[in-house]
């Protein structure tokens, strides 16, 4: 076999069936072979397991989906290439023109986006509503044939914290799917209640090190099927080198999480005792208006602390002074994070929508990392003395 014939089938080398790595593979192939075109078949007609091209399925990305599902307490999983394309793809399958969905103010932008704008085109309606008003919900449903409520819990940034089981039973009496973005929760949390899918931003603290993007549809197999072909022709797929790095991150989820939480907590007291902080949101506080809501929902209360600084304080020489928060979007990294309210003004929303949503200039969102707490506590110090008007 001559030079450029070899480098282009190069000797195979089989691993024993008793001497497994490890720590699996990276599947780095887009295209997969059989030895007979029989086999090729039986594949397609559904009789035998295996791969064909990534797009549709890798061995990578199927590990990862059989862990998010397993975590997400749901039996099946598709990922996609970020979390937006997960939201976005997730609602592409299951909407069509004529139908309503049920969203609200206090979400994620891109979402609101998805439905205001990319889903009306296509004639799908929606009602915005605060995700507070469990009542409108309630009366929404059943009014309106509807075929989706999407709402995320805690929500963005203001960790409102929705009635998910009072949602959910009017949704499921109503015929509607409830599809949640689990995000700020985390894999841990909301696995017991009746949700029919979660989607997730794997980028944020599964992955955990805000150095890739993913994205996770999780919920019954029935319902995966149903829209996976939609997925795979839409073609936001995950990378498996990605995939690889989001499954080693999954290994610290549960350390990363307890820790984050634990100094999130912390610094939610400080912040709370502070005079230079009017109020703070994190519903692990008792002053939280749904602290006992959270407490029946959720395992902990998660890693981002929001707050108001009391007039007298500059948010923008508030976030300049910090140290060891980065001024970024996103959050769920290593590193502890900063985001002043105006850079998550929700410009695309009217003036009732702005009130539910609750943000203004004065808005500061933290996303905890793993520094020492005692020097996250010192650091929040001296730049709130340093950030008087």
């Amino acid at each position: 076999m001559k030079g450029p014939t070899r480098v282009n089938h190069p000797p195979k080398v089989d691993v024993p069936s008793d001497n497994r790595p490890l720590v699996a593979p990276i599947y780095q192939s887009v295209k997969f072979t059989f030895d007979s075109v029989a086999e090729s078949e039986k594949l397609n007609r559904g009789e035998r397991e295996g791969y064909v091209y990534s797009r549709v399925s890798n061995p990578t990305l199927r590990q990862l989906e059989l862990t998010l599902a397993t975590l997400q307490g749901r039996e099946d999983c598709l990922v996609t290439a970020s979390g937006v394309a997960a939201v976005n793809l997730a609602l592409l399958a299951l909407c069509k023109q004529g139908d309503h969905v049920v969203v609200f103010a206090e979400m994620y932008q891109p979402t609101r986006y998805m439905v205001r704008r990319l889903l009306a085109r296509f004639g799908v309606e929606h009602t915005m509503l605060s995700i507070e008003d469990t009542d409108a919900i309630e009366a929404t449903l059943a009014s309106k044939p509807t075929q989706a409520v999407i709402f995320e819990s805690p929500s963005n940034p203001l960790l409102k914290v929705a009635d998910i089981t009072r949602i959910a039973a009017a949704a499921r009496a109503h015929g509607a799917l409830t599809v949640l973005d689990n995000t700020f929760a985390g894999l841990h949390n909301h696995g017991e209640l009746d949700i029919d899918l979660y989607v997730h931003s794997l980028t944020k603290f599964a992955a955990g090190h805000g150095d890739v993007m993913g994205g996770a549809i999780i919920g019954s197999k029935k319902l995966l099927a149903s829209l996976q072909r939609d997925l795979v022709v839409l073609g936001a797929t995950l990378d498996p080198n990605t995939a690889f790095l989001i499954q080693r991150g999954l290994k610290t989820y549960f350390v990363r999480i307890e820790r984050q939480a634990r100094s999130a907590l912390a610094i939610a007291r400080y912040l709370e005792q502070h005079e230079k902080v009017e109020r703070v949101y994190y519903p692990g506080l008792k002053s939280h208006p749904q602290h006992a809501l959270a407490a029946r929902q959720m395992k902990d209360s998660g890693a981002v602390v929001t707050f108001e600084l009391a007039s007298r304080v500059d948010p923008a020489r508030f976030a300049d002074s910090l140290r060891l928060f980065a001024i970024s979007a996103s959050l769920g990294s290593t590193e502890s994070l900063v985001q002043p309210g105006q850079l998550m003004m929700p410009r695309d929303l009217n003036e009732q929508e702005r009130k539910w949503a609750g943000i203004t200039d004065r808005t500061i969102r933290l996303s905890i990392g793993l520094e020492d707490e005692a020097d996250l506590l010192e650091d929040l110090e001296q730049a709130l003395a340093a950030s008087d008007s």
